[in-house]
């Protein structure tokens, strides 16, 4: 754990002002890439999410298609002005496994079996990063497939959580997130109570991380609201277009 500039909790409160279990402002719409067949933005606070969907469609070279089952690919990056100092846009080690994790996050939600020999392709990419920027990515590609009409089990929800000066806490920002104690990722499937995807970095005892994942659920039920929302919002607006 790197040592903090300055503490991370006083007198109750982080140093955004908010409260341990109080989540960042987030906002959330679809529709936001034209020429893709699904497309989403998410925001958690200063940290900002766009992710386009592509497919299903034909998969080439034909040696990768799957017989009975479909294929989804994930691609993770971070654009170089979405952070202080310009990232290389170049894809490095973080970015490919968090392309993987995401793939499998999201493809447990996904009737793959319903478009053997496609691809479905989910491009994500951060605009703006303050912490959790890869919750809020799978949070967007959730709303951008089923804004495609990608056939799905569920709608995933994700959040982060974590421990920073001996106090349990959610959805991590920047600072948060690299001075942490510990911090845990987590996506589910909320209307089925189903994890999708667990990633945790640093040490926590057995009773913090069932607390932690108790923390979870409740951010990810509201996350579900959100998205369940933004998706009818738009099917009205459409529906008033017509």
């Amino acid at each position: 754990m790197k040592k903090p500039e300055i503490p991370l909790i006083i007198n109750g409160r982080r140093i955004d002002g908010r409260l341990p279990d109080e989540v960042r402002e987030i906002k959330m719409s679809i529709g936001e890439i034209l020429n893709a067949d699904g497309s989403a933005r998410v925001s958690f606070g200063n940290t900002e999410a766009i992710v386009a969907v592509y497919g299903p469609r034909a998969l080439f070279p034909k040696f990768l298609q799957e017989t009975d089952v479909g294929l989804v690919r994930v691609i993770y990056s971070m654009s170089p002005f979405s952070v202080d100092e310009r990232k290389n846009p170049a894809p490095d080690r973080r970015s490919i496994e968090i392309s993987k994790v995401t793939k499998e996050a999201l493809s447990a939600a996904i009737f793959i079996e319903d478009f053997p020999k496609a691809v479905v392709d989910v491009y994500e990419n951060i605009i703006q990063a303050d912490g959790s920027t890869r919750v809020a990515a799978i949070n967007a590609a959730s709303l951008a497939l089923a804004s495609a009409g990608i056939p799905m089990k569920d709608l995933v929800a994700a959040c982060s959580v974590g421990k920073v000066d001996d106090t349990l806490i959610v959805d991590l920002n920047g600072k948060e997130d690299n001075y942490s104690e510990s911090d845990m990722a987590v996506a589910m499937m909320p209307s089925k109570g189903l994890i999708t995807f667990l990633q945790m970095d640093g040490r926590l005892t057995k009773e913090e991380v069932l607390e932690l994942l108790k923390k979870a659920e409740e951010v990810c039920k509201r996350i579900y609201e959100l998205q369940k929302k933004t998706l009818l919002e738009r099917y009205k607006m459409e529906k008033e277009e017509e």
